[in-house]
Order: C-alpha cells, then sequence, then structure tokens
C-alpha cells in the first residue's frame, strides 16, 4: 500500500516526540516483531497469519468477528508497509497531536482508522451484490488491515485546518497547497495501482475532516476541554451509525457471503 509523504510545517522549536504518537508507534512496531517471532513472514505474511492477527475480511468480519474493524488497523503486511504507516504516523502524529491534545488526538486517529475499515467493508458489501448477477474475481472481498486509515485522518484533518485562519494558541501554520497535493495523490494513486484500499483512505480522511472542522469551532468558540467531551462521542455514534448500516446491507447477501467464508475457511484448513 502507498501512504503519504508528509509535508513540511512551520515551527521555531524542535519537536520532541509526542507522547500517544509514541505509544501508537511502539504498540504497532511491538505487534510486528511479535507476529514475526510467531512465524510471521516478514514481507508477505500468509493469508492465514492476516486473519489470524486481526485483518479484516468483510464476511468474517460482519457474520462473526466485528471485532476485526478495529484489530485491522494495527497488522501490517509486511516490514515496507509497516515503516511507510510508522514514518507518516511520526510526522503527522507528532504534529497532530501537539494541536489536538492527547485525549482528542487519540480518539481521532482510533476513530478514523475504524471509520477506514468501516467504509472499506461497504464497499466489499456493494461489490458483493454485484457478485449476485456475474462472477467477477475482482469483486471478491479482500483481506485488509494496516494503520493507513487512520493515518490519512491525520493528514485530513490537517488539510482542513490549513483551510481555516490560524487559532491565536495555534503552534504551527499548515501548508495549505502541500497538504492538499499529497491528499490528491494518495487518493489518485489509490486509483490507479491495484492492491491499495482506498476506501479505508478516503473514510478514513474523511472522519478526520470532520473531526478536526468539530474542534476548530469549539476552539472558535472557546468551549476548550468541552469540545473533547461532545465530538469524541460523536464519533463514535457516526461509526456506530455506519457499522449498524453495513451490517443491515449485509442481510441481503448473507447467503452468498456464508458461502465464501465455508470456502475460504475450507481452504485454509489444507
Amino acid at each position: 500500500m502507498t501512504e503519504m509523504q508528509p509535508p513540511q510545517f512551520q515551527s521555531q522549536s524542535r519537536l520532541p516526540l509526542s507522547q500517544i504518537t509514541f505509544l501508537l508507534i511502539t504498540l504497532n512496531v511491538g505487534l510486528f516483531i511479535w507476529q514475526i517471532f510467531s512465524g510471521v513472514d516478514v514481507s508477505n505474511p500468509a493469508t492465514i497469519d492476516a486473519l489470524r492477527w486481526g485483518a479484516d475480511y468483510a464476511p468474517l468480519t460482519y457474520l462473526e468477528e466485528p471485532l476485526r474493524i478495529f484489530s485491522s488497523t494495527f497488522f501490517h503486511f509486511g516490514l515496507i508497509h509497516l515503516m511507510l504507516n510508522m514514518w507518516a504516523l511520526y510526522i503527522f502524529g507528532n504534529i497532530a497531536e501537539k494541536t489536538f491534545g492527547h485525549v482528542y488526538f487519540l480518539g481521532l486517529y482510533l476513530l478514523a482508522g475504524i471509520m477506514g475499515s468501516l467504509v472499506s467493508g461497504l464497499i466489499d458489501i456493494r461489490n458483493s451484490y454485484e457478485l449476485l448477477e456475474h462472477v467477477n474475481h475482482d469483486l471478491f472481498p479482500r483481506v485488509s488491515a494496516g494503520a493507513s486509515g487512520a493515518v490519512m485522518g491525520l493528514g485530513g484533518a490537517l488539510t482542513l485546518l490549513s483551510l481555516f485562519p490560524p487559532l491565536p494558541q495555534q503552534q504551527f501554520l499548515f501548508d495549505r497547497k502541500s497538504l492538499l497535493i499529497i491528499l490528491a495523490l494518495n487518493i489518485g494513486m489509490g486509483f490507479m495501482i491495484p492492491g491499495i484500499n482506498n476506501a479505508a483512505h478516503i473514510g478514513g480522511m474523511l472522519m478526520g475532516a470532520v473531526m478536526a472542522l468539530c474542534w476548530y469551532i469549539g476552539q472558535r468558540f472557546r468551549l476548550g476541554f468541552t469540545t473533547t467531551i461532545v465530538v469524541l462521542p460523536l464519533g463514535i455514534f457516526l461509526c456506530w451509525l455506519m457499522y449498524q448500516y453495513n451490517l443491515g446491507l449485509v442481510s441481503g447477501i448473507q447467503p452468498i457471503w456464508a458461502e465464501i467464508l465455508q470456502q475460504m475457511k475450507m481452504q485454509l484448513a489444507y
């Protein structure tokens, strides 16, 4: 998967690594090391290993294990995939955490990742409806994972802030042109390059932008921590609504997904 190339930010001081960003990077890297020591291929994990470690596979996620919507954001398909995501998380996360604060930043990151998984699931569901009309192997649900939806959420959030006048207490000036180009390039490449889960990128980016807009409005009205108390539950509610919407759509294709899931389990048993 191709990830965003972080832009330059204007600041007069050097930036030590923020606490939550450090924790997230440590968690992702620690899980990857654990996976390698358990026998997972360092560069090209097998499908069965990806599923064992919580990757998202829509029929399995929506019919049996919804927790994969969350767990998939912490599994990576090899060292390069991990390094690209962690590099982008280091740059974007460091800036975003110092801008939004620890709690809001963590909520934004997690909810963007979850929304990315949900939008990815929506695409798989719609593709499966196409399978009812004709068999096209390109439409079969794919195993997906990675922190890119969450990272795109951070990129979308910072890009949104770049569109508005800086707040009086804002530490950084964001390069609007650079951020917009980066997002456009990454979304465009997602449409052109096979194997990139562009739906997760778009879902994460939109969620990040919405949460950044709510935060900006709250700061303008000097609501302080009240913004966090109000907006984070709202973000959770939006994710829940999206999940319920997807779940409603699944009812119409449950037989075909149950068959796909059964075939997958039989193949993995050999």
